[in-house]
């Protein structure tokens, strides 16, 4: 009889667990080569823009010598439904103004409707309070240009914040 309950219990154990649950709590990652762009497509067509987006790695609490550090995770959206955004450059900058990391070493697609991310990582502390990235990009005329913005997280005992920046776009 005990078995038989052991064997209810699992079967109903099992039943209830999401099949989504795996592919929900391990998002795919950027595969840059996967993405990479691989026509020409002439000047002449193509609106070009720079975006600047700031972020925070670390903000300050309660004075100058205590910080709280951050993940930031940086969205690259394409608010178009037919167009691609061709991304030239991301380059992440510290508080410095001193580039500390490129993310692309060629032109990739960004597809109609899709988000791309970034995620700098809570325990890397190079950007620091000022970090900012710089996306170069282009799509073509007429056409809707992407959206930036960046989502700063962090979560210690009962405490949390969050908040986010919006890219704006360079003259």
């Amino acid at each position: 009889m005990n078995y038989y309950l052991l064997a209810l219990l699992l079967f109903a154990v099992i039943a209830c667990e999401s099949p989504l649950k795996e592919e929900i709590s391990n998002p795919p990652k950027n595969n840059w080569h996967e993405r990479k762009m691989t026509t020409t497509i002439a000047d002449s067509v193509l609106e070009k823009g720079s975006t600047y987006l700031p972020v925070y790695s670390e903000i300050y609490q309660r004075n100058e010598n205590f910080t709280f550090d951050l993940t930031a995770t940086v969205s690259i959206r394409n608010i178009s439904l037919t167009d691609t955004v061709y991304l030239y450059k991301a380059d992440y900058f510290n508080t410095h103004g001193e580039r500390i990391r490129t993310y692309l070493e060629f032109p990739v697609i960004v597809k109609p409707m899709e988000t791309i991310e970034i995620v700098v990582n809570e325990d890397d502390k190079t950007g620091g309070s000022g970090a900012n990235f710089v996306f170069d990009w282009a799509v073509r005329k007429q056409q809707l240009i992407p959206f930036f913005e960046a989502v700063m997280i962090s979560t210690r005992g009962q405490q949390g914040i969050s908040f986010t920046t919006q890219g704006i776009r360079k003259k």
